[in-house]
């Protein structure tokens, strides 16, 4: 290929180098930046723009695979990630998983497991910035499966284009563009390189939400309502905002419902006395802040209705709502969130 800097400079889109350059312009020089790297396009060219980048930033790029071993073809990618770190002149480090279903979809249960490593490996490299790929048509797709499973208006804010989990950033610069301006881009690397994108099959395999909507729905939805991506991630956007602004007034209400130091409990009455349009985005917040997921809308209106209606001060032995591994209870006037095997 020859020099890289100079061999992929065509490849490179004006608009993907800004929107990257911006995402890492707080950033000082020396410090490690991560890809998450499939070997797919999208995620192939968020290196090699990154790389260019990370050049000119005086930053250190590092990329990740995650091999999980689910499609004939994964040893493959594999070994297409590490050339294409290679061509870019960066590190690359891969890990391999085993991915647990354990009564969840496969796609949530790879996602999860492919998240976990991805952690584990920007720990091992010092990286604290971590680059995804996700792209406008992802976030539409997003928030059209969020909308179809009934997730409520604060779920369909969707991918936010940065996150923080354990210490580690995690980065989308890419939410805003569409798909097409990357695979311009993966075109043109390609003639230029010879390096071929891998292509996951399950992308569009029907068996799963996101392939079906690929595979089904998406092309309705482009003859009849060609700009839907863009629309959809907007509202996005909308979400966004406000899912922040129930954020801060949950914050701000928590304070004054004498929490517990450690987070895992509060008074009842002091709930109850909440207007009721807030109790519920008040419970969400605490569950969040604890590191539980979200319960079913089912689910939380029904724990709605049971502290509602319970005595501040008496029957609360009747109140005992389980939950993932914890069980919430009312004791003595107050909610708290214990352990199954405390009450066991």
């Amino acid at each position: 290929m020859g020099d890289s800097r100079t061999s992929a400079s065509p490849a490179l889109d004006p608009s993907l180098l800004r929107a990257l350059d911006t995402a890492l312009a707080a950033l000082p020089a020396g410090a490690a930046v991560g890809v998450a790297l499939s070997a797919g396009a999208d995620s192939a060219m968020l290196a090699l723009h990154a790389a260019q980048t990370a050049r000119g930033r005086g930053l250190r790029l590092h990329c990740f695979h995650i091999h999980h071993g689910l499609q004939a073809e994964a040893d493959d990618w594999l070994i297409q990630a590490h050339r294409l770190a290679g061509l870019l002149r960066v590190c690359c480090h891969s890990r391999r998983v085993t991915v647990d279903v354990d009564g969840r979809g496969m796609e949530a249960a790879a996602r999860d497991a492919r998240y976990t490593a991805l952690a584990e490996l920007a720990a091992h490299a010092g990286v604290g910035h971590l680059l995804l790929a996700h792209h406008q048509d992802d976030q539409a797709e997003t928030v059209l499966l969020r909308l179809l499973r009934g997730t409520g208006p604060l779920g369909l804010a969707a991918m936010r284009p940065v996150t923080e989990r354990g210490g580690l950033i995690w980065l989308r610069p890419w939410l805003d563009l569409p798909r097409s301006a990357i695979l311009d881009s993966a075109r043109r690397f390609e003639a230029l390189s010879g390096w071929r994108p891998a292509s996951d099959p399950s992308n569009v395999d029907e068996r799963y939400a996101r392939g079906a909507l690929r595979a089904g729905l998406a092309p309705v939805l482009d003859a009849r309502w060609p700009a839907w991506r863009r629309t959809l991630a907007r509202h996005a956007g909308q979400a966004r905002d406000l899912s922040d602004w129930v954020d801060e007034t949950a914050h701000a209400d928590w304070a004054g419902l004498d929490p517990a130091p450690d987070g895992r409990a509060f008074s009842l009455a002091a709930w109850r006395a909440l207007p009721v349009s807030r109790q519920a985005p008040l419970l969400r917040h605490w569950l969040h802040a604890l590191g539980l997921r979200m319960p079913t809308e089912a689910r939380l209106q029904a724990w709605l209705r049971q502290l509602r209606g319970v005595h501040a001060l008496g029957h609360d032995r009747d109140v005992r709502l389980g939950h993932e591994g914890v069980w919430i209870v009312v004791q003595r006037g107050r909610v708290l969130c214990i352990s199954k095997t405390q009450v066991e």
